[in-house]
């Protein structure tokens, strides 16, 4: 039995850095803490699956705005099932309850990025019915 907690604060967030850090292992816990900042004030949240005993297992950022090629969107990101949970449906537990978010919050698209190298999540992604669209590009300055 797994419980959800939608999180809106930095204290709340703070504790899943190790798992976060599963996906982004390049990120410091350092800038981890001076990121959740910045994107807090632009409206980032966490949804987070906690077993029995209150341990995080799985987490999905999410971001509600709006572009003109998709609507209003609910964007996924750092998406991270535990590694000790992977392969037990917890991401498909996760999507559908990202999903209903994006449903009451009247979005018309839910979008994420997945790295290239992550094929395994390419396949799980377009299972539950996403279309790869395009490319991300990045350019770091």
């Amino acid at each position: 039995m797994y419980t959800y907690r939608v999180l809106t604060t930095k204290t709340e967030m703070l504790p899943l850095y190790p798992l976060l850090s599963q996906l982004n292992s390049r990120i410091t816990a350092a800038q981890y803490i001076d990121y959740l900042d910045d994107m807090i004030a632009h409206g980032y949240r966490m949804v987070v699956m906690e077993d029995e005993s209150g341990t995080p297992v799985a987490m999905s950022g999410i971001w509600v705005t709006t572009k003109f090629y998709s609507g209003r969107y609910l964007e996924m990101d750092n998406v991270v099932v535990a590694e000790t949970h992977r392969s037990s449906g917890l991401g498909k537990q996760l999507s559908d309850f990202v999903l209903q978010i994006a449903l009451n919050e009247k979005c018309q698209t839910i979008m994420l990025d997945a790295y290239l190298e992550n094929e395994s999540a390419h396949r799980f992604y377009e299972r539950e019915g996403f279309v790869r669209k395009g490319y991300h590009f990045l350019k770091t300055l």
